[in-house]
């Protein structure tokens, strides 16, 4: 199942360490894009960077490999970009930047 997670600078760090977390997830309510991008965009409301990953249960720890992508907003306007997980030290460093200001 898809789901979209609020994350910490911390569950960021961990992550790129190669450890699990457990962050609050949320659930489109039904596949469509519309709903997707309302799940996200709450994701990244509650957290630092949001970002969409695939997993067994809502509830379930996550580890990098996890994850399908990263979603940062980068200038403060709302509008999320887009992050491969291969691009972890480039999300971090615009989370320690957000976490700074």
């Amino acid at each position: 199942m898809r789901v979209y997670l609020a994350l910490t600078l911390e569950d960021l760090e961990q992550l790129a360490a190669g450890e699990q977390v457990a962050p609050e997830a949320y659930v489109a309510a039904s596949e469509d894009e519309e709903d997707e991008l309302a799940a996200l965009e709450e994701a990244a409301e509650q957290g630092v960077v949001a970002a969409a990953a695939e997993v067994d249960g809502e509830d379930d720890p996550v580890s990098l490999v996890d994850i399908a992508s990263f979603h940062v907003d980068t200038d403060g306007s709302g509008d999320l970009a887009w992050y491969a997980t291969q691009e972890i030290d480039a999300v971090l460093r615009e989370a320690r930047d957000t976490a700074s200001t």
